[in-house]
């Protein structure tokens, strides 16, 4: 079996980000502005993140999209929970910025814990996740995706996977720089969570 090109994420994020950001442009709701607590109590917020206090629809995720993300959070919560080391999330919001309000929701992300103690139960995380992972889905780009992870970075995410089925490979992109985990390589999360590793094998079935 051929697979397709690994996804080169050895990228310059500001070219991307303003790419991207065009690409948002004409995603985005224009009747003004909104804030991340406005958003929160929206009906069908959930169909919805924040640039700048502007409305981008996100598209409910497809079956491979979902079963990709099941897989990777379980992999997470297996190695985080029994070690009490923090919270394993799926499609929670994040505030990432304020005034204006960007709120993000990656498909799988990760909190230590002391970062979450005294939260309310309402409302979207007050901070960058830990570690976020983006899974590609057919109405996103790789442009888009390193887009935001660079805004997870900026403040403060230290490790974004972007997981790609399609080439069945992902990008590790943190501050110092982006690597391509492609075919049997195994991810990991560094200093982030010490002695965790996934398998690419344990995502992808190759050779299927």
């Amino acid at each position: 079996m051929t697979l397709p090109a690994a996804p080169d994420c050895i990228v310059a994020h500001a070219p991307l980000r303003t790419s991207a950001e065009r690409a948002y442009a004409r995603r985005m709701d224009t009747n003004g502005l909104i804030t991340a607590d406005e958003l929160s109590r929206m009906p069908g917020g959930n169909e919805f993140e924040l640039v700048d206090g502007r409305l981008v629809r996100v598209n409910p995720n497809n079956w491979n999209h979902a079963r990709l993300a099941v897989r990777i959070g379980a992999r997470l919560l297996a190695f985080v929970e029994p070690r009490n080391l923090g919270t394993v999330m799926v499609a929670a919001g994040h505030t990432l910025r304020r005034n204006p309000d960007t709120v993000r929701g990656p498909d799988v992300s990760f909190v230590h814990r002391g970062r979450t103690e005294h939260l309310p139960n309402r409302g979207f995380f007050p901070g960058a996740p830990d570690l976020a992972v983006e899974v590609v889905s057919p109405d996103n780009t790789m442009p888009e995706l390193l887009a935001k992870a660079a805004e997870y970075i900026a403040a403060g995410t230290a490790v974004v996977w972007i997981v790609d089925p399609d080439a069945q490979a992902a990008c590790v992109i943190t501050a110092e720089g982006a690597t391509t985990v492609a075919e049997q390589g195994t991810l990991d999360a560094g200093a982030t969570l010490p002695g965790f590793t996934l398998p690419l094998t344990e995502l992808f079935d190759f050779g299927a």
